[in-house]
């Protein structure tokens, strides 16, 4: 009974997808509604504040738990490692309206799927009230599910609708009156973006703990006199939420401009009983059926694609701006959902929101048609939008230690608060200030800028970066970058050019290869059925009389020397197909032919590494069919009579070299006449083929490539290749990159599916026996033990394996990965899901995962990454966190030494402000001892002339140009920098307790004193006489000789730690070269130095301090000098000493607790690893399939 009431109380939420949540179903209850207003009056607006940074307290406290159906508010809390929590309240959706509208055919069928979301939800048993239960969650709709009892999300077509339901159901448009009850309850197709009010904003930055913090600061500052300084603490913090408001509203402003225009759009949409009419895309439901007309326009929603094809430029998605051909979905019997039909490539059907529609091609006489599949923030686009209002939180180990700092040091405080407790409570003073100066030691103590002292290095880091042409939508992965030590690459486009040049083609007739031809050449490629593929497999297009598409088809197609005659300007029949037609050109050789129609495609994809297209020669009735692609899968597709007996031979000379190896392939199509080839289907089309040749084409490396590998490498942060190229290109790239050394060994990882009884294997070869396996087996097998094992013990040996293999190893040998990845280095023919799974697996042994690539099928891998780098031309992608202007891959290092800089600049300034909190608290707490304290002016010139100046420039050192072997800790709870802090707070403390005690026992000591004035000559004091002490507190004296020692012991003391934790060389430049902090230390120093030594009437009573020797003051900076050059030492011989700490930890046996170097320290004692030219089964086989929801659908 408990399970089945817990079950309706809490349900998950988008079950398996990126934002599942935990959603709990609560009734709000008066009397705790009154008890809880009560609380707020009597706490004066503290609880209130407490439930807005705790909104489960507020629910809690608010409301009883009770089942979902029953709920009025419900708590929604993040399954993932953070577990945030928000509320939301149960609306409803009133469909009176929409009752009365539909009249008396209210029981008619107005959901064409009756068993879809909408209808389920409307159709309640006995229904009374035309109310819809709704909630929205960051901008996505969800409505009460009363079959299921549980709320499930609108706005999408459901996934489970077949391809022949999506043409039969939809085909045809919807009715009037489901139309309009789809629009009540999904709502509109619109991605609005609210400029946020300025007092909200206002708000929301000023109820920030940090600045409640603050303002209570404040408020005790004021209450106690100290007028001046809690004046400029108030302007800067005036300044700072104006900046922060500004910014944030900037950012609004400008995210509000970019998606304004999508919901403006003006669409021909189709409905059963009205025909076609035109309106505004903010109207269109899920379901709905448009027509797309051939003009250049940005799409408002999701649609997939039923009658016509079209090209789309989905560069606003991917940040490459090539043309993306799109065929219609087809139109099948089968009883699969129609993504399961397409399987991963599915988005070859699907026109995403706001991609451009830049060419449409009906077929036949019809228009283009399209369904819609998603509307408002449901689609691509408004995805992407989410994704910004609403960032995924970074779970980084520094923030969570700078709390722990706070907890620390607020221990600290509360250890002082009891110490002035019991010291004003021996003296008898009122209870008023007893509190008061407890309250103002506590806050001495806790500097409440810590967590905002992170961001510093952040900020100046994203500055240069910016300069840099380097970009970041996400500053807080800056200082992740620092703790970088493995960085995965694209090849093509990242590593190598972004163009191919093509080499040569070599044809294959009767099952043998022929000569080979050449590029550049004198004499043409002759015509032929491979002149014909060459020519007519791709899916370039003409925009603006200029052909563009994908550079490999561009380079393809100019080696043939044919042209494309855009459709518009056909006269002939073959006008008719309305498509692309191409003719030979003047430098192209003599064809008994007048031109060839493309008249279908079937689109390339990562996940089957093929394309092809219906063709027909202009004038003839014979179909052909041409298909390129990877040459094992293109050579799957021949007969196998046509396919050379020295075919994998022949293509791995060439992958060996470092070619990219495209196949041809070609089959006469026997139709008959009229015959519509956009129904063919693909998987009959695509069987049988005659095996024409190989497209050989050179890939070179950028030339900034194999330095900066070469720069990772030195600095010991690991390169991994992760591209969908062929497998031994990858490897022979690897290999004259610098990603494997001269000499290392290369082990082919292969494994098998299960295949009937056969469990699935896993096969290990040595890359050199692989090329020698066709002369001599035995030969090469010869002394490979030996040589292997003798390497395994430097691990000087790399793994290399393409997807399908990956794939097998996750689902059948999930044990052996953790062995592979440590030392694998080459990762081929992997799909977009596989590199994003790659990457969390990566994670899982504790790396810390650079990406950087293209950003064309890398965009799951780029946001999962930790510091995802997109090669782009436009300011800022979407696709990753970070996008370079630069074309290479020299951003990976800049990008790792600004992280490490802000990552070394925000510990510096965490720790800078420690000590600040408390030296000041040590020099507060001796005060208090004979009831004394600082005055405001010396107060001042601690806390803004000094510490915030600091704050502000220290991390403006620059990043150091090289990077060195090793990375900076990225733990604040660490012992060199908690050893830093104890060491320098005991340097502090003795500092002072000597000044203090040593003070006292001066011949013209006074405990308590009037004298402001110095004697001439300085050589004799004057008695003197507690009566005309001015004091800022009742209970305290500010004129003593203690706080005029103290004050420059404290003050420059913070100069000390300042320079001294301000370090420059391995990660920063040298101190010097920040001119700005350097100079201004200097002054601090000088404005120090004069105010104690000048011996100026004015100065010492605006200061309120005593008179003291000279020689005192000599004594004092002799104390100071010898803190100094004891600091120093220590924290740059000592704790700073890589190889000491080395020596400690190999001392006392540490060892990295990193899963990764577990697993290495593992493997170096394996004998029997890495396994060589061996072969071994699964114990079972296994039903379990691998899948990334995650990022699956961004392929």
């Amino acid at each position: 009974m408990e399970e089945k009431l817990w079950k309706d109380h809490c349900v998950l939420l988008n079950k398996d997808e990126e934002n599942e949540l935990e959603i709990f179903g609560y009734k709000s209850q008066r009397c705790r509604k009154a008890l809880c207003i009560a609380g707020y009056i009597l706490s004066c607006g503290a609880l209130l504040l407490l439930f807005y940074w705790k909104p489960e307290w507020d629910v809690w406290a608010n409301c009883i738990p009770c089942s979902l159906e029953e709920a009025d508010i419900v708590l929604l809390r993040t399954t993932d490692e953070f577990h945030r929590y928000t509320w939301k309240k149960v609306t409803q959706i009133d469909l009176s309206t929409w009752a009365l509208s539909a009249g008396s055919n209210s029981d008619g069928p107005f959901v064409a799927d009756k068993d879809c979301v909408i209808s389920r939800a409307i159709m309640k048993p006995q229904l009374k009230a035309s109310h819809v239960r709704c909630i929205q969650v960051q901008k996505i709709r969800y409505i009460w599910d009363f079959s299921v009892k549980e709320f499930k999300k609108v706005g999408s077509l459901e996934d489970k609708n077949t391809c022949h339901s999506i043409h039969h159901k939809f085909g045809a448009g919807l009715t009037r009156e489901e139309q309009e009850i789809r629009q009540l309850v999904c709502g509109p197709n619109a991605i609005e973006v609210e400029i946020r009010p300025i007092w909200k904003l206002l708000f929301k930055e000023i109820l920030n703990p940090f600045y409640v913090f603050q303002a209570f600061t404040l408020t005790l500052w004021l209450s106690q006199g100290y007028i001046e300084y809690s004046v400029a603490i108030i302007i800067l913090s005036i300044i700072s939420v104006g900046l922060t408001v500004y910014d944030l509203r900037q950012q609004s402003t400008k995210l509000h401009d970019l998606v304004e225009e999508h919901n403006k759009v003006k669409v021909t949409v189709c409905t059963k009983s009205e025909g076609c009419k035109e309106m505004e895309s903010r109207y269109l439901v899920p379901g709905d059926m448009f027509i797309l007309d051939g003009k250049k326009f940005a799409l408002p929603c999701d649609a997939v694609l039923i009658d016509g094809s079209c090209t789309v430029n989905e560069g606003m998605l991917t940040g490459e701006s090539i043309p993306v051909t799109k065929t219609p979905l087809p139109l099948t019997e089968s009883p699969m959902p129609w993504k399961t039909h397409s399987m991963e490539d599915y988005r070859r059907h699907v026109l995403f929101c706001g991609t451009e529609v830049i060419q449409t091609k009906p077929m036949g006489r019809g228009p283009v048609r399209a369904v819609v599949l998603q509307t408002g923030f449901n689609t691509a686009k408004g995805d992407l939008v989410r994704s910004i209002l609403y960032p995924k939180p970074v779970n980084f180990k520094l923030y969570r230690d700078a709390f722990k700092f706070i907890i620390g040091l607020s221990a600290i405080g509360v250890l002082g608060l009891i110490y002035t407790v019991c010291v004003f409570m021996s003296h008898k003073k009122p209870v008023t200030d007893m509190v008061a100066m407890a309250l103002l030691l506590l806050t001495a103590a806790v500097p409440p800028t810590i967590p905002a002292a992170l961001t510093t290095g952040t900020v100046y880091a994203q500055r240069r970066l910016k300069k840099r042409k380097i970009f970041c939508i996400s500053p807080q992965r800056i200082n992740i970058c620092g703790q970088v030590n493995l960085v995965c690459f694209d090849k093509t486009g990242t590593l190598t050019e972004d163009g191919l040049d093509l080499w040569g083609v070599i044809p294959s007739e009767g099952s043998r290869f022929q000569k080979i031809h050449k590029f550049p050449s004198s004499t043409p490629l002759p015509w032929g059925p491979l002149c014909g593929a060459m020519a007519s497999c791709h899916s370039l297009v003409v925009l603006d009389k200029k052909i563009q598409g994908d550079p490999l088809d561009l380079k393809m197609f100019e080696g043939t020397h044919w042209e494309v005659e855009d459709s518009s300007t056909v006269q002939d029949g073959a006008s008719a197909f309305n498509t692309c037609i191409i003719r030979p050109g003047p430098k192209a050789s003599s064809a008994p032919v007048d031109g060839i129609a493309i008249l279908h495609q079937f689109p390339f994809s990562s996940a089957l590494q093929r394309m092809s297209v219906v063709s027909q020669k202009i004038g003839e009735e014979q179909y052909d069919l041409y298909m390129k692609g990877a040459p094992e899968i293109v050579s799957s597709f021949c007969r196998q009579d046509t396919v050379p007996d020295n075919f994998v031979k022949e293509l791995k000379t060439y992958t060996s070299q470092g070619f990219r190896v495209i196949a041809l392939a070609h089959k006469v199509l026997n139709l008959g006449k009229d015959v519509d080839v956009s129904n063919l289907e693909r998987e009959e089309a695509e069987s049988g083929m005659v095996f024409l040749g190989l497209l050989v084409m050179e890939n070179r490396l950028k030339p900034e490539t194999k330095p900066v590998l070469q720069e990772l490498s030195a600095a010991r942060i690991r390169s991994v290749m992760v591209t969908g190229d062929n497998l031994q290109t990858a490897v022979t790239v690897a290999r004259s990159a610098g990603m494997i050394h001269t000499g290392s060994k290369v082990i082919l990882v292969e494994a098998n599916e299960p295949e009937g009884s056969t469990p699935a294997s896993i096969a290990w070869q040595l890359e050199d026996d692989c090329k020698a396996n066709t002369a001599a087996p035995q030969e090469a097998c010869a002394n490979t033990e030996e040589k292997i094992t003798l390497d395994g013990e430097t691990c000087n040996y790399h793994f290399a394996m393409n997807g399908k293999s990956y794939q097998v190893i996750m689902k059948c040998f999930y044990s052996l990965l953790p062995k592979i990845l440590v030392n694998a280095t080459v990762f081929a023919r992997m799909s977009p899901g596989q590199k994003s799974s790659l990457i969390e697996e990566f994670q899982k042994l504790n790396y810390y995962v650079g990406m950087c690539g293209d950003g064309a099928n890398d965009c799951g891998a780029l946001k999962t990454a930790h510091a995802g780098i997109s090669l782009s031309e436009q300011e800022a992608s979407v696709a990753s966190p970070f996008t370079s202007q630069i074309p290479n891959i020299q951003c990976v290092p800049e990008l790792i030494r600004e992280g490490r800089a802000a990552l070394v600049a925000s510990f510096a300034v965490v720790k800078y402000l420690t000590l600040y909190g408390l030296i000041q608290f040590v020099s507060t707490a001796l005060l208090f001892w004979q009831l004394q304290i600082f005055g405001d002016y010396q107060y001042l010139i601690q806390d803004v002339i000094i510490t915030l100046l600091v704050c502000l420039t220290m991390s403006l050192t620059e990043a150091y140009p090289k990077l060195a072997p090793y990375r900076p800790s990225g733990q604040l709870i660490s012992p060199p920098l908690l050893l830093s802090i104890i060491l320098n707070v005991i340097f502090t403390i003795i500092l002072h307790t000597c000044g203090f005690l040593l003070v006292k026992q001066q011949p013209w000591y006074v405990a308590l004193a009037s004298q402001r004035h110095c004697s001439p000559g300085n050589q004799t004091m004057s008695s003197t006489s507690p009566e005309g002490n001015d004091t800022s507190s009742s209970a305290l004296s500010v004129l003593s000789y203690e706080s005029t020692t103290l004050w420059p012991l404290s003050s420059i003391n913070c100069i000390i730690v300042a320079f001294v934790f301000s370090k420059g060389k391995p990660f920063r430049k040298p101190i010097y070269t920040n001119y700005v902090f350097s100079v201004l230390l200097a002054l601090q120093l000088a404005v120090c130095l004069f105010l104690f030594f000048a011996d100026i009437d004015a100065v010492y009573s605006s200061m309120q301090f005593l008179c003291t020797p000279v020689i005192w003051r000599v004594y004092v900076l002799l104390m100071l000098l010898v803190t100094f050059c004891v600091s120093f030492f220590t924290e740059d011989v000592i704790l700073q000493n890589k190889h000491l700490w080395l020596l400690i930890k190999a001392w006392f046996g540490y060892q990295s607790k990193s899963r990764y170097r577990k697993w290495q320290r593992m493997l170096q004692r394996d004998p029997n690893w890495p396994p060589i030219n061996t072969k071994s089964f699964a114990a079972k086989p296994t039903d379990e399939i691998y899948i990334n929801p995650t990022y699956e659908h961004r392929e």
